[in-house]
């Protein structure tokens, strides 16, 4: 049975930061053009979700590296749920 996990362990899953959510009408995006604004729904400095190929596993806070934005987790959901959400 541990060899099965073996095999998909190194597949790879695409992780998501999301910042934030917004509702905007069809004529607001319409309208969208450089330099608009956007407003979230999240406030500053509030814990970003992360998800694993679209389903929420973590949150976390924004940091910088180098160059490159980054997220440290703070808070995770339990390794046998973030498993079962996967699937």
């Amino acid at each position: 049975h541990g060899h099965s996990i073996d095999l998909i362990m190194d597949v790879p899953l695409e992780v998501t930061v999301e910042l934030g959510r917004t509702i905007k009408t069809i004529k607001e995006i319409l309208d969208f053009a450089p330099g608009t604004i956007v407003e979230l729904d999240k406030i500053s400095g509030e814990p970003v979700d992360i998800l694993v190929n679209g389903k929420f596993i973590a949150k976390g806070e924004v940091v910088v590296i180098d160059e490159n934005f980054g997220v440290r987790i703070t808070d995770i959901i339990n390794s046998v749920d973030r498993v079962k959400s996967l699937q």
